[in-house]
């Protein structure tokens, strides 16, 4: 099957990409332009016309790619056109009608690389991940994953477990020779090596993870004491309503933000309280929700009120910075107790000590992005194989040292099963379609 998709964004533009790729490529090619496909490699300036009926639909610019050189791995071809809806239209028709054609699904391009053995796995994902990088940051780690090191990682360890299985399957198979006591040390000696490196990668404080889908700051607390008015300051815009009545914010209201180059998720939330009406209190429940999410919380209470419930002041830990509003209204100093915690003192209204507030969430912000070593893990199915790798290798060691050979073999089976579905070296069907899905049409 030959698919084509436009690969450039979609709306007017002054040049659109359409991208086609299959063993029926060429024929495209030729039906529309009246000529065989051009050099290689070679930017050709050609007439783009309906088939059958030779009308001109545009001139544009061909590309040709002949497989397996190619990024797909298949015969490609890219038409660089005007960007107007009316001609990507008229060129989407033209092809459609060409037997063996049909329109790309999200990341199929990406995903026959990979079927192809063009990229692995990891690479796919950074593909995506530097397509819908917002921030310098997610973009530096993007392109870090499409170098290779982190797959390059995972294959050394994946290929250290293979030869201590080479050994295992060894004593099974000749249960009656005795293997070298080195070779019984190496076993030993590797596999603590491997589940200390996946350690390691694990204690990463989930760096790779925030950068690619943003720290998350949730902002709570009691009913009016300004949490709305603090997101609407912070993204500069209006982007929650803010009223005198209690209880006006019922769902949680997002905003992305870019700060310093990091990339930040800030969630508004239902004022925390007392209620008897559902919709509220479903409210509650989301907010108390995103606050176990949350790698920053910033409880804002109102500076005339600073009775806390036991809800808030579980709030109050050790990711949470106390934000004090109203603080204009303040007649006399708070509490001796207040200032031990976490606090800013602010007014939003008169635009006091908001600074204060920005620099302490900077310094929280870059602290969480620090890591000693280089970010390996970027998604949860990392990590989650990598568990699961970590898990069958510490029954691997128990079995191995009571000799429980066979028991043993296959948990180191099991091992490197995982780390190869990381990089994709073994049968990856199954996850195939959430990893690609999440592309655009046209890569």
């Amino acid at each position: 099957m030959t698919i084509y998709a436009l690969s450039s964004g979609p709306g007017i533009s002054g040049i659109a990409v359409v991208r086609i790729s299959g063993e029926d490529t060429s024929k495209a090619i030729e039906l529309m332009t009246g000529k065989g496909v051009p050099k290689p490699r070679e930017a050709t300036l050609r007439k783009i016309n309906k088939i059958n009926t030779s009308e001109l639909i545009d001139e544009g610019i061909i590309l040709w790619f002949p497989g397996p050189e190619s990024y797909t791995g298949e015969d490609m071809a890219e038409i660089q056109v005007h960007g107007s809806k009316a001609v990507i239209d008229a060129i989407h028709t033209n092809i459609s009608k060409i037997k063996n054609c049909r329109l790309a699904e999200p990341g199929e391009f990406t995903k026959l690389a990979f079927q192809n053995g063009k990229i692995n796995l990891l690479k796919a994902e950074s593909i995506a991940d530097l397509i819908s990088s917002e921030t310098e940051i997610q973009r530096q780690q993007a392109i870090k994953i499409m170098s290779g090191k982190s797959s390059d990682k995972f294959n050394y360890l994946r290929e250290k477990l293979l030869k201590i299985l080479s050994h295992v399957e060894a004593k099974i198979d000749f249960p009656d020779e005795d293997l070298p006591s080195n070779i019984l040390n190496e076993i030993k000696k590797s596999s603590d090596e491997v589940l200390k490196s996946i350690e390691n990668i694990l204690d990463d404080q989930k760096v790779g993870e925030r950068i690619r889908e943003g720290f998350k700051i949730a902002i709570l607390g009691p009913t009016n004491a300004g949490k709305s008015s603090l997101l609407n300051h912070l993204s500069n815009r209006d982007v929650a309503i803010v009223s005198e009545i209690a209880g006006t914010t019922r769902d949680v209201i997002e905003t992305h933000l870019n700060i310093e180059g990091y990339p930040v998720i800030v969630s508004d939330t239902a004022g925390i309280r007392e209620s008897q009406n559902e919709i509220e209190k479903k409210g509650i429940k989301l907010s108390l929700n995103r606050a176990e999410e949350a790698d920053l919380k910033l409880v804002v209470v109102d500076a005339k009120n600073l009775d806390f419930t036991d809800v808030l002041r579980k709030l109050l830990d050790e990711n949470a910075i106390l934000v004090i509003n109203k603080s204009d209204l303040l007649e006399k100093d708070i509490d001796p107790e207040i200032k031990k915690i976490n606090h800013v003192l602010i007014s939003i209204k008169d635009n006091l000590s908001i600074d204060d507030l920005i620099l302490k969430i900077k310094n929280n912000l870059k602290s969480k992005f620090i890591t000693s070593g280089d970010i390996l893990i970027t998604r949860e199915r990392h990590r989650q194989h990598l568990q699961q790798c970590l898990d069958h290798l510490k029954n691997f060691n128990k079995k191995n040292e009571i000799e429980d050979f066979d028991k043993a073999a296959e948990d180191l089976r099991l091992a490197t099963r995982h780390l190869g579905m990381i990089v994709g070296k073994v049968d990856v069907e199954e996850i195939l379609g959430s990893i690609f899905n999440d592309f655009c049409i046209g890569k």
